[in-house]
């Protein structure tokens, strides 16, 4: 496994299935709250975007694994008021043993791991969301026992957001089929999927959803888009994931969304709170992987 976990593109099949085997044994010895791999460890966690399940997982993902979680609000430290990056990662480098980030540019979190000497694990650029489909593969695993080519998953709406973009990435990883569906006017990042023929693009969410395992979907209207709200909603609207979309795929057709979800918006109420929607399952599995990523990067 590389240094730093700044998209799927840094870790190989071999380290995914580490981190799958780490996190199922760290899930489900958890009550015992004994692996204590970053004690005297100092992990800092910088936040740039608001956050619920990824703040809260990781600081008890760090406490759990023994080690100190430092909340770092972005906008309060010295790099929201002028500070280079590099000069930020250098000081920072000298102090902790990790850091998590959460921010929107994914170029600065490059340069970030490029500066730091210890390792970076990205929790959200406006890019990608690797922990986030960790968790996914994780969860997947333990529904169909496979996140392989037997497995079809489609991905209804924004084809270039972060989820999608990190997808892509897990069925190279993996060589699960995925299908994302999105209107014409916004396709998907073609230059990410280049040379796999697992991954397809289908501007009709009907016939995209044919035989499918696994539904996923995001919110239309992402942090920094506020202002593209009306024109989004309108484009996105025929790719609400919902019954007519369950109707064609497999009988036991599960949904996974990141969260958090707007009921009637990207998908309906009826999917989202039906024994299909497996999003909770999910959203715990984002402390189970994460521990076993830390565990891997920062206990080193």
């Amino acid at each position: 496994m590389k240094k730093d976990l700044l998209t799927l593109n840094d870790i190989t099949f071999q380290d995914w299935e580490n981190i799958y085997d780490l996190a199922c044994k760290l899930k489900k010895d958890r009550p015992a709250l004994n692996n204590n791999v970053l004690a005297g460890k100092s992990i800092g966690l910088i936040f740039a975007k608001s956050s619920t399940r990824t703040r809260v997982s990781f600081e008890v993902g760090v406490s759990e694994l023994g080690g100190n979680p430092l909340y770092l609000d972005q906008s309060k430290m010295q790099v929201g008021r002028g500070e280079t990056i590099a000069d930020t990662a250098k000081v920072l480098s000298r102090y902790l043993h990790g850091i998590v980030i959460r921010t929107f540019s994914h170029a600065g979190v490059e340069e970030l791991a490029r500066e730091a000497k210890c390792p970076v694990i990205n929790a959200l650029t406006d890019e990608y969301h690797p922990c986030q489909i960790l968790a996914d593969l994780m969860t997947i695993m333990e529904y169909s026992g496979t996140v392989g080519e037997k497995v079809k998953m489609v991905f209804a709406g924004d084809g270039k957001s972060n989820i999608a973009n990190s997808l892509v990435l897990a069925a190279k990883l993996t060589g699960m089929q995925l299908v994302i569906t999105s209107p014409e006017s916004v396709g998907m990042s073609d230059e990410l999927a280049v040379g796999c023929p697992n991954i397809t693009w289908d501007p009709d969410p009907v016939r995209a959803s044919k035989d499918a395992d696994y539904f996923y979907t995001d919110v239309w209207v992402s942090m920094g888009f506020e202002e593209e709200r009306a024109e989004r909603m309108k484009i996105f609207q025929p790719y609400q994931v919902n019954r007519r979309l369950f109707d064609v795929a497999k009988k036991d057709a599960k949904f996974l969304h990141c969260l958090p979800a707007h009921r009637g918006e990207e998908v309906s109420a009826d999917i989202m709170d039906s024994p299909a929607s497996i999003v909770f399952d999910e959203a715990e599995n984002r402390l189970h992987v994460q521990k076993a990523v830390m565990s891997m990067l920062f206990a080193k």
